[in-house]
Order: structure tokens, then C-alpha cells, then sequence
């Protein structure tokens, strides 16, 4: 771990997760404990050899630690109860990437997943959620479910729930409409986003 020979609170952090892919590392680890090989699915374009050595990095620094999955013998990697208060400092930084997302993806590589922490970051810094709800989600990949309860809003796999509509959109109007870039008028006017089921709920969850 390299020094910048600084006694500063941002210094010393970024001496822990400043390196290239560490902050990436923890998102996969947000969204949940995963295996080496999960980690390396998750983050197209990094080295096995790279991994490792992030994975070492941060392990020896306190932010990631091993276990044993199940009771089996396979090994996978969690964060330390210290690892997970980066949350915070992560979700700040995805609300303030919104205006580096409103390109779109290009040939960027997209992974339904990192929908787990970006979206609920987003609504949860805008939206107040008034009554529970829970809508469906499709992107053109595995269908997913979005759901407001009285803890904030939580994203992933649909678990057979009465949802109240669905949305159909590109990630990156998704994202507009949870960041409150995108109306919800805006996008279906321009045919990028469409909705089966009650309308209203979509704007109540998404305040749009």
C-alpha cells in the first residue's frame, strides 16, 4: 500500500481504496458475498492477477475478509463491518456521477446487477417512500423487482410478488428517472419508456 505522507482523513482513505478497481471491488461486494470467480464476472475487464492482488490489498487493510460459503469448503469474500460503511461515501459518489451518465452506455460493458446499488442510492436521496410498493423491472435481461418499503428501496430478482406495474426502459433512462433527470412524461413521449399496470404507483415510487 503506497503513502502519500499526508495526516488527512482523505489521504489515508484513498491509501485503502483509492487504487484502480478497489471502489469496484466493494460495489460487487455491496451488492452481495461473492467467490473469486463471481468477482471476476462482475467486473469485466480486470486481470485475475489484478484481482488478487486488490483482493489481497484490501483484505490486509481490514475492508475485505474470507469465509467459508455454506457449509461447504468454498471460500468467498465479504466485507469487514468496516468495509461496509463505505456505502455511504459509494452511493454519494453514483449521485453525483449523473451527469456523466446521461451519454448513455456506448459500448460500455452493463451488468443488470449494479441496478442493486445504483438505483435505490439514487430514489433514496430524493424520494420519501409514503406507502409500500413494488414494481417490475425490465431492461432486456433478467427481470428484476423494485421495491419501496419503509427501510427505503431495495432492488434484485423478482421472487413472485403481486408487483403493481412494470417498467420497461434502457438502463440509462432508468437511471435518468430514478436521479430525477428524466421525466416520466419526457420518456414515454419519446417512446424510450413504457409501463404495464398502475401508472401512479410508478410515479409515487418514482416521484416523477
Amino acid at each position: 500500500m503506497r503513502s502519500y505522507g499526508q495526516f488527512c482523513g482523505l489521504a489515508r482513505s484513498l491509501e485503502v481504496v483509492g487504487d484502480r478497481w478497489n471502489l469496484l471491488v466493494v460495489r460487487q461486494l455491496l451488492i452481495a458475498p461473492a467467490r473469486y470467480r463471481d468477482l471476476l464476472d462482475g467486473l469485466p475487464g480486470i486481470a485475475t492477477n489484478l484481482l488478487a492482488d486488490r483482493l489481497r490489498d484490501l483484505e490486509t487493510a481490514g475492508v475485505v475478509e474470507r469465509r467459508l460459503a455454506g457449509t461447504g469448503s468454498v471460500v468467498e469474500y465479504v466485507l469487514t463491518p468496516w468495509g461496509t460503511e463505505l456505502r455511504g461515501p459509494i452511493e454519494s459518489l453514483i449521485r453525483w456521477s449523473t451527469p456523466l451518465m446521461t451519454r448513455g452506455p456506448g459500448d460500455d460493458t452493463f451488468r443488470s446487477e449494479w441496478l442493486a446499488l445504483a438505483v435505490p442510492a439514487l430514489l433514496g436521496a430524493r424520494v420519501e417512500v409514503r406507502s409500500p410498493a413494488a414494481i417490475g423491472i425490465d431492461i432486456g435481461e433478467a427481470p428484476l423487482q423494485l421495491r419501496a418499503t419503509d427501510s427505503g428501496f431495495e432492488i434484485g430478482p423478482r421472487d413472485g410478488r403481486v408487483l403493481a406495474a412494470t417498467v420497461r426502459a434502457e438502463p440509462a433512462y432508468l437511471l435518468g428517472l430514478a436521479a430525477g433527470a428524466v421525466t416520466l412524461g419526457d420518456a414515454r413521449a419519446l417512446g424510450l419508456l413504457e409501463i404495464d399496470g398502475d401508472e401512479s404507483v410508478v410515479r409515487a415510487v418514482f416521484a416523477a
